[in-house]
């Protein structure tokens, strides 16, 4: 997104397809945030379509590094509503954002150094399911990385709530459920198809008994999605199903959410 900001000294202009595809975010999204007045195009050409400003650029980023910081895009709203786009703004934004990625940077140097020591112990041990261990090293991944203290504290006494046995029939259902929705992934069935629907429904609400209700509940739900979304290559290779296989997988389950 950055080489794209970059070339527009002389007013360039660019399509919905130019910021979906720089973004990460697809024209649906996109038309969504039209919708709710998060960002519009400030210009049309004479048959109608968007046309981006530098202006509409620089708003892009800043509704998707705030999104990165956690705020849901009612809260973006609000904040797009209360500043300016000026220097100080977009650098106090940045200097945000990168102390939030360096926050990360530390968490998962700490986690690989608690890996490696882990691996090191199962390499003289006799540990019957490596994957099912290597599951939970994902898990943590996902807490390091993915929440904050806060977060990771509501989700750890939620499982202790649950139990293992809940737990443990929770992730037997998730399995069942990746199967059965990798399975319409490789037939390329229509996200909006019924059947579709109901398995993602199944998923949200399996995931939500992790998370606690109200406000505290859905910003941690929101954390563990964005956290698939960002990194579903990196949290596949440690899953027994191929990597490419999940990303694709987070990919359709997004759309299915988006063609409720």
């Amino acid at each position: 997104m950055v080489d794209v900001i970059g070339k527009d000294a002389t007013g360039r202009r660019w399509s919905i397809g130019d910021l979906a595809h720089a973004s990460g975010l697809t024209v649906r999204a996109l038309y969504h945030y039209d919708e709710i007045g998060l960002l519009s195009a400030s210009e049309r050409t004479a048959s109608g379509h968007r046309r981006y400003t530098e202006g509409d650029l620089r708003r892009l980023y800043r509704v998707r590094a705030l999104r990165a910081l956690g705020l849901s895009l009612e809260q973006i709203a609000g904040v797009l509503e209360d500043s300016s786009d000026d220097l100080v703004t977009l650098r106090d934004l940045l200097a945000t954002q990168l102390r939030n990625l360096q926050e990360q940077a530390e968490h998962i140097d700490r986690l690989s150094n608690r890996i490696h020591g882990l691996v090191r112990q199962l390499d003289e041990s006799s540990m019957p399911d490596p994957d099912q261990f290597m599951t939970t090293l994902e898990m943590i991944s996902v807490y390091e990385t993915g929440f904050t203290q806060e977060q990771r504290e509501q989700l750890a006494e939620r499982r202790a709530e649950l139990g293992p046995d809940a737990v443990e029939a929770a992730r037997s259902r998730w399995a069942e459920l990746v199967e059965q929705l990798l399975g319409h992934v490789r037939d390329n069935t229509p996200v909006d198809d019924p059947q579709v629907q109901d398995l993602v429904r199944r998923w949200d609400e399996l995931g939500a008994t992790f998370h606690a209700v109200g406000e505290q509940g859905e910003r941690t739900k929101a954390a563990a999605r964005r956290m698939w979304q960002d990194n579903s290559a990196e949290l596949g290779r440690r899953l027994p199903w191929p990597a490419e296989r999940m990303t694709a997988l987070v990919g359709y389950l997004e759309r299915a959410r988006q063609a409720r």
